[in-house]
């Protein structure tokens, strides 16, 4: 990845995949825009869930389903403005779920994660208005407005990296603190 806290290398990944039971999903998420790099990616690693970090630029999301039958996919899209809505809508028949974060990926250093960026959440509720796979939010949650983008949005799922960290590190308290938000009732 070439932003984001939290790099992980191959061997881990696969260490860590392969003690893993079937039914726990393991997400690899991957900047690869090449689907033969992202199949050999794959096989190497063995997970059974791929995160695309990035738009792919040879091959597509049928060739990836073609090449790794019975493994998950889901589409990253960078919420940046109303043309994220229509890219989710287009790519949403051909994958398992889609997440909803704020990188930008014309930077010349991409980023695709990690930013701590709040986006636009009713473009984001406009994205899970429109599609039928579930929808992941993500993009600068935190304890102080989880609970907020919950209400919202109402996605599948939530997912957080920065809103957790201080100095880069994964912090226990405001983790906890991150839970207990997620799930307070309204």
């Amino acid at each position: 990845m070439p932003s984001g806290p939290g790099v992980i290398a191959e061997e881990l990944i696969a260490e860590i995949a392969a003690t893993l039971p079937p039914a726990v999903g393991s997400f690899l998420l991957t900047c690869k825009q090449d689907t033969d790099e992202i199949i050999d990616q794959q096989r190497r690693l063995r997970v059974n869930t791929l995160q695309l970090c990035d738009r792919l630029q040879t091959g597509g999301h049928r060739d990836l389903r073609r090449a790794l039958p019975g493994i998950s996919l889901v589409q990253v899209i960078h919420v940046n403005g109303s043309e994220a809505v229509a890219e989710a809508v287009s790519v949403a028949p051909d994958v398992d779920g889609i997440l909803l974060d704020s990188g930008n990926q014309s930077l010349p250093v991409k980023e695709l994660g990690g930013t701590g960026r709040v986006h636009d959440w009713g473009l984001s509720r406009k994205i899970r208005d429109a599609v039928n796979v579930p929808v992941f939010l993500a993009g600068g949650l935190s304890a102080d407005n989880v609970g907020s983008a919950i209400r919202q949005v109402e996605p599948f799922g939530v997912d957080v990296c920065s809103g957790v960290r201080t100095e880069g590190k994964l912090d226990e308290a405001k983790l906890r603190s991150f839970l207990e938000s997620a799930t307070a009732p309204n």
